[in-house]
């Protein structure tokens, strides 16, 4: 069938109703006591994700790189650095997820290499203009004796995006200098990421999370951009696209990349990191013959109000159901404010990158609280749903993370004005009174854990009435067995204060006010916190009520 035949047709398949749980390797589980995680620490820990209910697992990368970006500068895409392990322990990490009924994803970086790729290395020991600089974006300077950039472009992690080589040539790399774009328009850079999708096809990986899937293809003539550089595109429909991100050429390489999937058996699939908007530009990623999903991060965005929740799950479910994608819901990751700590600072409040100490701190129980009802709000939405690891335990961001300790690239490049993502990176709690929490079996942690963590451990919470973690359990659990990832999804109320909607018998109700609210008539099978003694919804909970 063309695309065209097949647009609208909802799709059909595990990913369609799965709830994936990103685990950020440096930061879950240690398994050999030198402070960073790794793999064979991830494979110890599986039994929790199996406990807890997910259905499959993205990792972050754990690639050789000199971790520039934390992984995502990756040198050598066919192997595993010794941080993490080995080749074998991937294969065994895979293979034990499997038997434990839980597929695995994996991340691709296809926007930039390291620069200590061995093809990067080549580009700059040969001339300008050689097969070997074709895999990048080179350019001559500009000016007399071309001392200057080829174009105004900045890094998204601050200062310029050009870096000159000896010799004389510039070459763009949109984050870090350590992190040189390919030339995608180069079929030898197409072919060769083709073949890394089938290395790691063959070893039995379910997916992969295609990082900055949006940034590939440049425009061609390299225009100059005067607005702020930010790894957002098209925030406002009616002003031009950036002549770096979400170029319609993106989508004949995802063509193709879904081609090869759909050749090996089992439902592999490709997940976009596009950081697109308005939501119709990102329907495009996951066109019937492109990508599986894409990440939503305009519900990501989202502000703490009924009214703004209403807007972005209508406008989500139309544009993907126009194409017949499952609709992706998602409130942390690896690059952003953890929710717990997000949802505590006043609403209206621009999105941080990242809190430190000096910066206004968010209230801890507020942000947890309505943590807990965002959750439980976007667990019942139809679609799938991404975990980050670390959110079932309630955990906020490191908001006091000493500055001196600082590792993303973020706060350096951007002058110490943009803290960065190192507070929602600290490694996770799992035992309280274990060294390092429990992380790994000495008291060695890569980013400092704050004493608070104790309280978050999952021993402390594991079989403990109304923790975050059985709260997180109990939904899932729920949302598998009311199929509520099928949905339809039926508005009940879309009001200034409250948003209720029905979903496979479920009623499901969130209170935005200021005052308690009347409960749905039924059973409460979930609420994020108590009701009042009169069964009234309390402000900021969610419940769950069967008819």
């Amino acid at each position: 069938m063309t695309q065209q035949e097949t647009a609208g047709v909802p799709a059909t398949g595990w990913w369609t109703e799965a709830v994936i749980y990103q685990i950020y390797p440096r930061s879950f589980a240690d398994s050999d006591g030198d402070g960073i995680g790794d793999l064979p620490g991830i494979t110890a820990r599986l039994g929790h994700l199996a406990e807890l209910g997910v259905d499959a697992v993205w990792l972050s990368p754990f690639y050789p790189s000199p971790q520039a970006d934390a992984g995502y500068d990756v040198a050598d895409y066919r192997d595993v650095d010794p941080l993490f392990g080995r080749l074998a322990d991937a294969d065994k990490m895979i293979a034990e997820a499997k038997a434990r009924g839980l597929r695995v994803i994996v991340d691709l970086v296809p926007n930039h290499t390291s620069s200590a790729h061995r093809w990067f290395k080549a580009a700059l020991a040969a001339a300008p203009g050689s097969p070997e600089r074709q895999r990048y974006v080179f350019r001559d300077g500009q000016g007399a004796d071309g001392t200057e950039p080829p174009n105004d472009w900045q890094s998204v992690f601050g200062g310029p995006a050009w870096t000159r080589v000896p010799g004389g040539q510039w070459y763009l790399h949109l984050f870090d200098t350590g992190q040189p774009d390919l030339n995608w328009d180069n079929p030898e850079v197409r072919t060769e990421f083709l073949d890394v999708l089938r290395f790691w096809l063959d070893r039995g990986v379910d997916g992969f999370r295609v990082d900055v899937a949006h940034g590939l293809i440049k425009q061609a003539d390299l225009a100059n951009w005067q607005e702020p550089q930010e790894i957002l595109s098209g925030k406002e429909a009616d002003k031009p696209r950036p002549p770096m991100w979400d170029q319609d050429g993106v989508h004949e390489i995802y063509r193709e990349w879904r081609r090869l999937l759909d050749s090996y058996d089992g439902e592999r699939i490709l997940v976009a990191e596009a950081w697109v908007e308005p939501a119709e530009r990102l329907a495009r990623y996951v066109r019937p013959d492109e990508m599986h999903q894409a990440f939503n991060f305009e519900y990501l965005l989202a502000a703490w109000t009924a009214p703004a929740q209403y807007a972005v799950v209508t406008r989500s479910l139309e544009a993907t159901d126009a194409v017949g994608a499952p609709t992706t819901w998602v409130l942390s990751n690896h690059d952003v404010v953890r929710h717990a700590s997000r949802l505590g600072l006043p609403v209206g409040t621009p999105r941080p990158n990242g809190i430190g100490i000096g910066d206004p701190q968010p209230d801890a129980a507020l942000g947890l609280r309505r943590a807990r009802a965002a959750t439980l709000l976007m667990l019942a939405l139809p679609g799938s749903a991404y975990l980050y690891q670390g959110e079932e335990l309630g955990l906020p961001e490191h908001t006091t993370l000493p500055d001196e300790a600082r590792q993303d690239p973020t706060w350096e490049r951007s002058g110490h004005t943009e803290r960065g993502r190192d507070g929602c990176r600290v490694p996770i709690p799992w035992e309280a009174d274990a060294p390092s929490y429990g992380f790994g079996p000495t008291d060695a942690s890569w980013l400092p854990q704050p004493p608070s963590w104790a309280e978050y451990a999952l021993d402390r919470q594991r079989g403990v009435p109304g923790s975050t973690y059985e709260l997180y359990r109990t939904a899932l659990r729920l949302r598998r067995e009311h199929g509520l990832a099928r949905g339809p999804l039926e508005w009940l109320s879309s009001g200034d204060e409250v948003l209720a909607f029905r979903n496979r018998g479920l009623t499901v109700l969130t209170n935005f006010g200021p005052a308690a609210v009347p409960a749905p008539t039924g059973e409460v099978l979930q609420s994020s916190a108590p009701l009042d003694d009169d069964g009234r919804v309390p402000t900021d909970v969610t419940v769950w009520v069967r008819a």
